[in-house]
């Protein structure tokens, strides 16, 4: 289906709108390197923040899903939100909030503080995130929109693990005397910085047809987040307890009603949060199965590769972290080729990544099992190096993909629902595979236990592959 059948109100962006340039789309990038980056960055300050803080695990869990939970709940409003009063607005009022939160964050002076700031904190990054794809979409064209959206999908990886890595570094380098601290306070010095070169650099840019909120659909999507996610992730926590199942079997019902609801508003003429008819487009409902599995192997990988090497292999925060310096070296080299590779070859390119993947992925585990707890650096750079190479032939590309046919006036919420499902497949991947990887712990140890999950992992990226056979060829 094209862009011009999938709605009347489909407007051409006007002349008028400024072309975003260099130093507007680095700023926009930065403002998306953020968030993704703090999603990551606690994972090795977490055994330092329980020390601290004298808090329990379940609580550390809350530091980590409270943060993802608030950022997947209301990025769709901050997409629409954008398109209604302007997306640089949004964008500067999101980042400065980021930068509130991230000092609240770091100056938390207990556990129950630190997790209602990083509740806020996911909310700022939730109204802050959409703005930046919406601009791309909106002030970019042809080829160059191609390559912004490639240094998009380049740095959403590459902070995915250089988070990690951050956070490692800036733990043991105890900056002041601020410990676990510096991993959100770092934030508030480059926030100050992104916030004076988007006033100067980024364009403002809304939808011409602006929708207003869908108070309804806002709601029950939220519910529909919170009763999958929050069990999810506090589950194993807190012991698995009643609500938790009672959630779980609520996350269907509410679902459905939220479809039902978004459905009804959509032949009715009115402005559902979430408009059925956007999923229409071929590429954006078959892009967004993709990011699904990808992104649940991701983030699980990342938070069992961490806890696993600190205190599997003791590993240090700064080893463990630098462990994963070779993926994200490959990542970022191998992704600027990407929209070569697909002017060329075409949405095969997804597959041949998935293959690349499968093999990196599959060296690590051969390495676990032949060497531990004798690893690090040097024993994972093989497998670490090919899997992020493959790696980055799949997410910049996804991400292309899936935008690609959304209408200019719609690109926030488009923009929105992708980072949505993007962010909530993140959180289900620290649910799913570090749920199976600590309750495998006690009875094989952490060595198999890592191990069997990177071969669940393998199954997720042989998914991946298979679901990209389905791409269009060529992306619009």
């Amino acid at each position: 289906m094209t862009t011009q059948t999938l709605s009347s109100r489909t407007v051409r962006r006007p002349a008028a709108t400024a072309a975003l340039g260099g130093l507007g789309l680095f700023t926009v990038l930065l403002g998306a390197a953020l968030p993704l980056i703090d999603f990551f960055i606690v994972n090795v300050a977490l055994p330092t923040i329980g020390r601290d803080l004298h808090t329990g695990e379940a609580v550390l869990e809350l530091v980590v899903a409270g943060y993802g939970v608030a950022y997947a709940v209301l990025l769709v409003l901050g997409g629409r939100l954008g398109d209604l009063f302007g997306r640089r607005r949004l964008f500067l009022g999101g980042m400065a909030a980021f930068g509130l939160t991230s000092l609240a964050c770091g100056l938390a002076p207990g556990a129950w503080t630190l997790v209602a700031a990083r509740v806020a904190q996911g909310a700022s990054a939730a109204a802050m995130l959409p703005q930046v794809l919406a601009t791309i979409q909106a002030t970019t064209a042809g080829p160059r929109r191609a390559k912004a959206m490639g240094l998009y999908g380049a740095t959403a990886g590459l902070s995915m693990v250089a988070g990690q890595i951050l956070g490692g570094v800036l733990v043991a380098a105890d900056l002041w005397g601020t410990g676990w601290r510096s991993v959100f306070l770092v934030n508030v010095p480059v926030v100050v910085a992104g916030l004076l070169l988007a006033v100067r650099a980024v364009p403002e840019t809304r939808s011409e047809r602006p929708e207003p909120v869908d108070g309804p659909g806002t709601v029950l999507l939220a519910l529909s987040l919170l009763t999958l996610l929050a069990p999810l992730t506090e589950g194993r926590a807190a012991g698995w307890p009643l609500w938790t199942w009672l959630s779980l079997a609520a996350f269907p019902l509410v679902t459905a009603a939220f479809y039902a609801v978004e459905r009804r508003a959509d032949r009715l003429g009115r402005t559902p949060l979430v408009p059925p008819s956007l999923f229409r487009l071929v590429s954006l409902r078959r892009g967004l199965t993709l990011i699904v599995p990808f992104s649940i192997g991701f983030s699980g990988f990342m938070f069992v590769i961490a806890v696993a090497l600190q205190q599997g292999a003791g590993l240090g925060p700064v080893s463990a972290g630098l462990a994963l310096a070779p993926m994200a070296v490959v990542f970022f080299l191998v992704s600027l080729a990407g929209p070569r590779l697909v002017a060329r070859f075409g949405t095969r390119v997804v597959a041949a990544g998935a293959v690349v993947q499968l093999v990196g992925v599959g060296l690590m585990a051969l390495t676990v099992h032949a060497s531990w707890p004798h690893v690090g650096l040097l024993a994972l750079l093989p497998g670490a190096a090919v899997a992020g190479a493959g790696q980055a032939l799949q997410l910049p590309i996804i991400f292309r993909i899936v935008l690609s046919e959304v209408p200019a006036e719609r690109a926030g919420v488009g923009s929105g629902v992708m980072v949505t499902t993007q962010q909530s497949a993140l959180a289900l991947g620290v649910a799913t595979l570090g749920t199976l990887f600590l309750s495998l712990v006690p009875a094989t140890g952490m060595g198999d236990a890592l191990v069997i999950t990177l071969l669940v992992q393998l199954a997720g990226v042989v998914l991946t592959g298979l679901l990209s056979l389905r791409l269009p060829r060529t992306i619009g």
